[in-house]
């Protein structure tokens, strides 16, 4: 007995030891651990720093600027709001607002003429800052023109394409940046647009979520009018910008650089290896028309929609643009390097399946499956955004990549322009399939028809796709001679905020 006890009290030190050792293990996992999760919070920052360092801070935060507060955050704000100003402001039917939204594509058609602007005609000799001044402007003073208590709609709709003229303003100012960033560093194309994506995606959220409850506290014309702000940092950006003073020119050689700008366009238009993307991506919009405004009359209608409030509908909107982050990252992570059709093919085709679960919803087999509507809507929302943003993101890419130098902006622009003509259809068809098949304010019986219709076009998309290039984002895809020109215009292209110092 005794050597036992000897023997269990030799053995104590052993388990010690041991104990120690595990709890050794223990703090080391924990501590290894603890510098992965650091290092993946850590990580988008040292992209940024990645992306400061190769293109210049101030153009990053441009970006950040226009896409997060113009497009993300003020665009998001507008879709909401405007959505119930029609609706309880001015009590128009759905088919009727998708008429009028679809006019809020006008500016956006129009931007191979602001692009034509920013790149041929400098004003007191600057190309872009005096775009982002005009753009704030414009904005600024349309949001507060709303404040009237019940303007003809006719007004009321001019206001509001000029909000939109202002944010398209903006877009073409930064997007000839970005197009001729793309140019020079094609290795880096990727990931300007994934920093315009999350950006974008990110000013959604705070626009979405907080639509609701101001349109509920504010009213939809109060909440307009707080556009003013995010839209009047545009004039802030515009004289904080520095910018290289170009020198003036005749004005028979701005001629010649109109005329030749308008040749090269159209002699890269011709070009098959842009004009059958550039058909792909108008077509595959314009297809797949818009229910949008019968979704939200159906979501908000007490009887036969599911009647959610307004601080909800902002919020469904928001966990969609959480959806648009997610879909940034699933590409920047995964599918960057894919070559474009075969990431577009696999984007259309879940495209279609995300479709399905709108037509689910509308049919309330969502009850059946036991899930509640609450819940049932935010996996469509948040499933949609992803593949739209996947969808979205390549051909971004895309566009970029097709752009001759030189004219990168006004390409662009006009790239841009048949995507928003192809939404503008998009609208319009949607609004003519609501009012053939009698969806209104209160009748939604054919609402599940409309979508299912959609549906179809979205998957029949799919046979175009021979129409986009196996070629990936870091391939050559335009003749070389359309990538080379002097580098007389570089300087006036590097763009920086002014420092504090360089201002005192």
């Amino acid at each position: 007995m005794a050597a036992r006890v000897e023997g269990s009290q030799e053995m104590r030190p052993l388990v010690a030891d041991g104990m120690l050792v595990d709890r050794e293990d223990q703090e080391t996992v924990k501590t290894d651990g603890c510098i992965r999760l650091v290092g993946l919070l850590n990580e988008p920052f040292e992209w940024l720093r990645m992306l400061c360092g190769e293109l210049e801070t101030g153009f990053v935060f441009a970006v950040i600027l226009v896409y997060g507060f113009s497009q993300g955050f003020a665009a998001s704000f507008f879709r909401v709001v405007s959505d119930y100003y029609w609706k309880d402001v001015q009590q128009v039917q759905p088919s009727a607002v998708q008429l009028y939204q679809g006019l809020y594509a006008l500016p956006w058609i129009l931007k191979p003429a602001w692009g034509l602007l920013t790149d041929v005609f400098p004003i007191s000799g600057y190309k872009r800052r005096p775009y982002f001044v005009l753009a704030g402007t414009i904005g600024s003073v349309c949001a507060l023109l709303l404040l009237q208590k019940k303007p003809p709609i006719l007004f009321a709709l001019s206001t509001l394409i000029g909000i939109s003229t202002a944010i398209s303003i903006a877009d073409v100012t930064i997007d000839a940046c970005i197009a001729r960033n793309s140019i020079k560093y094609p290795a880096l194309a990727s990931d300007m647009q994934s920093l315009c994506g999350f950006c974008s995606s990110t000013g959604a959220i705070l626009g979405y979520s907080s639509s609701g409850i101001l349109v509920r506290i504010l009213g939809a014309q109060g909440a307009l009018a707080l556009l003013t702000f995010p839209l009047a940092m545009l004039v802030a950006l515009g004289f904080t910008l520095n910018e290289s003073k170009t020198s003036s020119r005749p004005d028979r050689q701005v001629f010649m650089m109109v005329n030749g700008a308008l040749r090269n366009m159209i002699k890269t238009m011709k070009c098959p290896e842009v004009w059958k993307p550039s058909l792909y991506m108008f077509l595959s919009i314009a297809l797949s028309y818009s229910t949008h405004e019968g979704h939200f009359y159906w979501y908000t209608d007490p009887k036969a929609g599911p009647a959610f409030p307004k601080e909800f509908v902002g919020i469904i909107y928001a966990i969609g643009a959480v959806g648009s982050i997610l879909g940034v990252i699933l590409y920047q992570k995964v599918f960057k390097n894919y070559p474009f059709r075969t990431v577009l093919f696999l984007a259309q085709l879940l495209y279609f399946v995300s479709g399905m679960l709108d037509l689910t919803f509308v049919l309330r087999l969502n009850l059946r499956l036991g899930l509640p509507d609450y819940m049932f809507v935010v996996i469509e929302e948040m499933s949609g955004r992803i593949v739209s943003r996947l969808r979205w993101m390549p051909m971004m890419v895309l566009s970029t990549r097709l752009c001759p130098l030189g004219i990168e902006g006004t390409f662009f622009a006009l790239l841009m322009c048949i995507d928003s003509i192809g939404w503008l259809c998009s609208k319009w068809s949607g609004s003519l399939a609501l009012h053939l098949l009698k969806v209104t304010r209160t009748n939604f019986k054919n609402l599940w028809l409309a979508v299912l219709i959609r549906n179809i076009l979205r998957i029949s998309t799919l046979a175009l796709i021979f129409l986009v290039p196996k070629t990936g984002p870091t391939d050559a895809l335009l003749p070389s001679q359309m990538l080379e020109a002097d580098g007389s215009d570089e300087k006036d292209e590097r763009l920086q905020l002014v420092s504090m110092n360089d201002r005192a």
